[in-house]
């Protein structure tokens, strides 16, 4: 959901011009996110609180070391330990912005104050800084401080900056590798955040946990974290959609494809559209599980805007998989083996192999009403040391399983095919329909059953004969509607 933006070095202007050109646009517009935060702390009004942190993403391309170094001045109380800690982190200066930036902030400063969110801002701001520096080391060391001053606040103002800064607490340690490091602090974090009843702080945290543990394929850890945690209405689209990618995930490795596949196309469905990398990796996961599923994508899954360079190695294979031919199967795999790999769908491809051969053995069934067992073999191209006994296990176990209408003359050595017949010649479709027509049905019942209203309480309230009188009346109309759809059908 956020990725990292790659700054390209461009050469600095003279030192002259580099605080009057480009810092007091930004450093104005950061100072009036303070502003915002100031007052939503008095109010106690956090979405003021979240208004800053969205307009501090859309300001992270135009951060600089002097703007960030300039901000801190101004915000913090110059020699303090926090201010003193934040600067470390920066990279050094030229001593004239140095003294430029001193004699701003001394004249524009702010009454200093000791804002626990403001504070925490500052910690925030130069975090994201760093990372979009690529400069790890220090990040790393910026969030643990930050966790570590997080933990001892308490206050609703300051919940939504912490989220942000548990986000970023994660990506820098996952950026570094070592992302198991953390897992014991998540889990403490995530125990305190529910003491506090702290919603947005649990769901982010959940679902920092359990990518830190799906980096691990830590499967079965994840499920009982997921199961164990508490249930509360989701306040974040974004979390809510990593926790639906998550989900649709662990249920894959568990196969349960059904529930994932929901779980993927929900996430993708609900994902914003500036969000491409995620939208892609949810589109990946749900081409490999409704192939699982038996099922064939349809053509315009790989042709959305943006996604057609990443999605053109699921578009091979699944166009192998429709075919049900093995041997091309076997070819996109080797091909896109390191893609793949790098999306963790390496193992689920290694499954597909079985739904090739299935749908290769359904085409052979359809085509021939009896072929031997050897061209079966041939035909699929197996390479096993024993190609007729596997094709025979193959088909002996398609035909136990449904898949295939067919016979094995074991004397002869053939695979017979049934004649197909006409299915509605029998119930299938009136079952079919009747499903159908019950469901839409039950439907408009349940429709005009929720039109009902409870009685006013300054209202009179009704007997109980003139109750159960105007319920069996709309019992009755309820049924008459119903006889009339039937009768359209």
């Amino acid at each position: 959901m956020t990725q990292d933006v790659e700054m390209k070095e461009v050469p600095a202007p003279a030192p002259s011009n580099s605080v009057t050109a480009a810092t007091p646009s930004t450093l104005q517009h950061l100072k009036e996110i303070a502003s915002l935060i100031e007052s939503g702390a008095y109010a106690r009004e956090v979405r003021r609180i979240l208004r800053a942190v969205r307009l501090t993403i859309a300001l992270r391309k135009k951060l600089n070391a002097s703007v960030v170094n300039a901000f801190l001045n101004f915000s913090l109380v110059p020699g303090s330990e926090v201010h003193a800690r934040l600067a470390s982190y920066l990279p050094k200066e030229d001593e004239h912005d140095m003294e430029v930036d001193t004699a701003m902030s001394a004249t524009t400063a702010l009454a200093k104050h000791s804002l626990p969110e403001l504070e925490i801002y500052c910690y925030l701001l130069v975090l994201i800084f760093l990372i979009d520096q690529k400069k790890y080391s220090e990040a790393k060391a910026c969030s643990s401080a930050s966790i570590a001053r997080v933990k001892n606040l308490n206050r609703r103002t300051v919940e939504v900056l912490a989220s942000r800064l548990y986000f970023y607490y994660s990506l820098s340690y996952e950026l570094t590798g070592d992302l198991a490091e953390i897992r014991g602090n998540l889990l403490a974090l995530h125990r305190i955040a529910t003491l506090r009843h702290d919603e947005l702080g649990q769901e982010t945290l959940l679902n920092l946990l359990l990518r830190n543990y799906l980096h691990y394929n830590l499967y079965d850890q994840a499920e009982k974290l997921r199961s164990k945690a508490p249930r509360f209405e989701a306040h974040s689209n974004q979390q809510f959609c990593r926790y639906l990618f998550y989900l649709g995930k662990i249920r894959t490795i568990q196969l349960e494809y059904t529930d994932a596949k929901e779980s993927l196309l929900q996430a993708a469905r609900k994902a914003p559209v500036a969000a491409l990398g995620f939208r892609v990796q949810c589109n990946k996961w749900a081409v490999i599980v409704r192939l699982l599923l038996g099922e064939i994508p349809e053509r315009t899954v790989f042709m959305q805007k943006g996604m057609e360079k990443a999605l053109r190695p699921y578009f091979e294979l699944t166009n192998a998989v429709r075919i049900g031919d093995l041997e091309l199967f076997r070819a996109v795999a080797d091909k896109f083996a390191s893609t793949f790999t790098a999306d963790r769908t390496h193992n689920l491809i290694v499954r597909l192999r079985h739904n090739v051969i299935r749908t290769g053995l359904r085409n052979i069934s359809i085509s021939y009403s009896r072929i031997s067992l050897v061209d079966v073999a041939r035909k699929l191209r197996l390479d096993s040391p024993n190609p007729v006994a596997d094709a025979e296990s193959i088909v002996s176990k398609a035909i136990r399983d449904g898949a295939i209408d067919a016979t094995i003359d074991h004397a002869n050595g053939w695979m017979v095919s049934k004649e197909t017949g006409d299915i509605y010649s029998t119930n299938e479709p009136q079952a079919a329909f009747n499903s159908r027509i019950a469901f839409c049905l039950n439907m408009h019942n349940e429709a005009v059953r929720a039109l009902r209203f409870p009685a006013n309480s300054h209202k009179d309230k009704e007997s109980a004969e003139k109750r159960r009188e105007r319920q069996q009346q709309e019992q009755e109309l309820a049924k008459h509607i119903a006889e009339e759809d039937d009768d359209e059908f």
